[in-house]
């Protein structure tokens, strides 16, 4: 019995330190993608959001390319290509959202935390459009998750402004990703919903990027400042070169960490460990940016964490216990 229950709980372990590991190269992610696009009179590096994403993101299909081919181009086979491309756009496109967020001036605390309003959009569309039913105890989670969320952006003390709307956005885009892929996984492979993620995000991040300047050419009084300035595939010199290749490499490091946790460990169970970035992401905007977290940081950031690992035990304690059979 002691044998058998020990390889689950060693590679529980390992799944955990792969995805706090991720967490880890996301935060550091996140604060470079703060200062790209942040224009050089605040100390940024001025890079247009659109183009950073692009090359944040062709450096890191580049170096995922062994990823892609260890799992195979032929699992890009696939009855439902269509979906596949509003899954990757949709994904895409809450990329662009989000890194206009820290363009916009919108904190790294900030931006990260009101990503915990995805699991609301996700349950909400997986009822609506997947005919899932939603346990008592997963809206409890996603609501008390939201409150925290709510506290954090500091309604009544920072004000909670249109910009704050960006993260949320993004967190919708996102679960409409989620929702699509949970769909898809009825009838594709996970190999295949891998690898085609893979390989489609450059071309949607190319795509919205040629969009978004397009529409900066011909209404340059309606397009948002820090979307498309200047020539979008101009690359950063000096510190933001080294500082764009280190962005790519980081969110390579992070879905290859991603891969490994998943390959080992189920989902639900690694969630509260994945949401470890938000405090890190605080934490590390702190020291190296000066971005001191409103005071109510800490208190929401602590809901959202224990939400997700509320969820987490609710759901372990409902799983069948298949070992204690063996």
């Amino acid at each position: 019995m002691n044998q058998i229950s020990s390889a689950p709980t060693r590679t529980a372990a390992f799944g955990a330190a792969f995805m706090i590991a991720a967490s880890l190269a996301f935060a550091g992610s996140n604060t470079l993608q703060s200062i790209l696009p942040t224009p050089v009179e605040y100390g940024g590096v001025g890079m247009s959001s659109t183009g950073m994403a692009f090359w944040q993101y062709l450096i890191a299909s580049v170096l995922a390319l062994p990823l892609i081919f260890r799992i195979g181009l032929k699992n890009l086979r696939t009855s439902r290509p269509m979906l596949h491309e509003w899954r990757a756009f949709a994904s895409a496109l809450g990329v662009h959202v989000f890194v206009y967020g820290y363009a916009a001036g919108v904190p790294i605390w900030q931006m990260v935390t009101l990503l915990a309003t995805g699991p609301l959009f996700i349950i909400l569309g997986s009822v609506l459009f997947l005919g899932e039913r939603a346990s008592p105890a997963r809206i409890g989670a996603a609501m008390v998750g939201f409150v925290g969320a709510v506290i954090v952006s500091g309604v009544g003390t920072e004000g909670l402004g249109l910009l704050t709307l960006i993260p949320i956005a993004a967190a919708a885009l996102w679960a409409v990703t989620d929702v699509l892929t949970k769909y898809l996984a009825r009838t594709e492979s996970p190999e295949t919903l891998t690898v085609s993620l893979l390989v489609l995000m450059t071309p949607n991040h190319l795509a919205i990027l040629l969009i978004v300047n397009a529409l900066g050419a011909l209404l340059p009084t309606v397009m948002p400042a820090g979307l498309a300035t200047g020539f979008p595939f101009a690359l950063p010199s000096g510190d933001g070169l080294w500082m764009l290749g280190l962005l790519g490499l980081l969110t390579a490091i992070a879905q290859y960490l991603l891969a490994f946790a998943y390959r080992v460990a189920d989902a639900t169970y690694l969630q509260p460990f994945g949401d470890i970035k938000v405090p890190l992401s605080g934490l590390i905007a702190w020291i190296a940016l000066g971005q001191v977290p409103g005071v109510l940081f800490w208190p929401g950031a602590l809901l959202i964490i224990g939400a997700s690992a509320f969820i987490y035990w609710v759901e372990a304690n409902n799983r069948p216990q298949a070992l204690s059979h063996a």
